[in-house]
């Protein structure tokens, strides 16, 4: 195994698509949380 930081370089933008899909998941699942917990919660 060894590195080429050529080859490095040139994942770098689908290393970036992967990091933003995991931060659009997490907001989505953030959202979901709160809309889930704004529509279900007893009101006092």
């Amino acid at each position: 195994m060894e590195f080429n930081p050529e080859r490095f370089v040139e994942m770098l933008p689908n290393m970036g698509y992967g990091m933003l899909g995991i931060f659009v998941v997490i907001g989505a699942i953030v959202v979901a949380t709160y809309v889930l917990n704004s529509l279900f919660s007893k009101k006092q």
